[in-house]
């Protein structure tokens, strides 16, 4: 158990990868690192995917790509409905995003959703697209008065309700995230070989794509609503 301990300090500790010897020296997090190879491989993934597409007698490729982009719209847009289709876009980047961060550990990579400032962040950028476009739907009256919706004594709960909901989308995959590997290190220490494969392909694997769907799921439902 000291052992397990000892570890799971290790991956709650944000790492320094490097230091930019500037202003004082600014220094790199792993978990930064490992987001610019993320973001590479996707940039690199697209770039070669939708290289020479064409209108007729489309290629193998290209049908794939096709179905996976029609598939991952289609998925949003039901979950933000019509009114919403605007932020599908970003919906679809944070969904493959997550995604890849949180199976990435299959390639000997350290997941950046272990490091709670990686979903801190990401749970900001969700609330602010959130009340933006609740401002931007309804204008500022109007969104300043749902606060006080259905009756004016609910108005300091729904002032702590935008604190509480990045803090709760955060929180979530935060913990999620490092419950499937206390979980992994304690199926390892009761048996070693074996026994950890089909675990690690549900906890790497399945888990991370649930995770990485349920924050987008619960991102798009705040949105809906707050556009509504």
């Amino acid at each position: 158990m000291d052992d397990l301990a000892s570890t799971l300090l290790e991956e709650l500790n944000c790492e320094t990868a490097f230091t930019i010897p500037i202003f004082g020296g600014i220094e790199v997090a792993e978990s930064v690192v490992v987001t610019w190879v993320i973001m590479a491989v996707l940039v690199v993934a697209a770039i070669c995917l939708t290289r020479n597409l064409k209108v007729e007698k489309i290629s193998k490729r290209q049908l794939v790509v096709e179905s996976a982009v029609t598939g991952l719209q289609n998925l949003c847009g039901g979950m933000i409905g019509e009114e919403g289709k605007a932020f599908v876009p970003y919906l679809v980047t944070v969904l493959l995003y997550i995604a890849v961060a949180n199976i990435i550990g299959l390639f000997g990579f350290k997941p950046p959703t272990k490091d709670l400032n990686v979903t801190v962040a990401l749970a900001l950028m969700s609330i602010i697209l959130i009340e933006s476009a609740g401002i931007h739907k309804r204008g500022i009256k109007k969104w300043a008065k749902g606060f006080t919706e259905p009756v004016a004594v609910v108005t300091p709960i729904n002032i702590m309700e935008i604190f509480i909901r990045p803090l709760s989308l955060c929180m979530r995959l935060f913990g999620n995230v490092l419950g499937a590997f206390v979980i992994m290190e304690l199926i390892k220490l009761v048996m070693p070989i074996g026994l950890p494969i089909p675990f690690s392909m549900y906890f790497d694997v399945f888990d991370g794509l649930i995770q990485a769907y349920v924050f987008v799921f619960l991102t798009s439902l705040f949105i809906k609503e707050a556009i509504e």
